[in-house]
């Protein structure tokens, strides 16, 4: 015969190691929920850096080659992208364009209804060159790999902010986090 111990409600809700759903609060969402487009060939960093934003109240959209980018740019019209330097060459299409963060942004900004999408690039490779070429293609900011989420989220914060107010991110916003 197998006892079990009835719980009042009163001793339950005492429990701090008890968790209700009514115990459980969401996150405050953003600002009218903004989008972020997540552009990485990398599904770890695709997975973690969505859920970290998506706990944060934003809407996350994501693209792992920059044919995508630019069709999920068009089709969502994000609010930020952020995105990752170096892609794998496009062998799937014949070999296609070879397309890098570079090549993205400067695409982008030939696009009418995204020239002034602010990006945010981040780069596991060649710091010095990378940050360069970042801010001369007029990046909101630049992050080398590995990101720290927290200031990541106030790059973010920043750059979203600056873009609302301006309506374009400059290249002089740009700064090295």
């Amino acid at each position: 015969m197998i006892f079990r111990r009835k719980t009042s409600p009163t001793v339950a809700s005492q429990n701090p190691a008890r968790v209700t759903a009514e115990s459980v609060t969401a996150p405050e969402p953003r600002e009218a929920s903004k989008k972020i487009l997540l552009v990485d060939d990398d599904p770890i960093i695709l997975g973690t850096l969505s859920l970290k934003l998506k706990s944060k109240g934003y809407q996350v959209v994501t693209a792992s080659d920059g044919s995508q980018a630019i069709t999920v740019t068009r089709k969502e019209k994000p609010d930020l992208m952020l995105l990752d330097v170096c892609f794998p060459p496009d062998v799937a299409h014949g070999g296609g364009v070879p397309w890098n963060g570079f090549l993205i942004i400067e695409w982008l900004r030939r696009l009418s209804d995204a020239s002034s999408l602010p990006v945010i690039v981040m780069s596991a490779a060649d710091r010095a060159e990378y940050k360069q070429r970042a801010s001369a293609a007029g990046a909101a900011a630049f992050f080398q790999k590995p990101i720290d989420n927290e200031q990541l989220l106030t790059a973010i914060d920043t750059a979203l902010l600056h873009k609302d107010s301006v309506g374009a991110v400059k290249p002089a916003a740009v700064f090295e986090i």
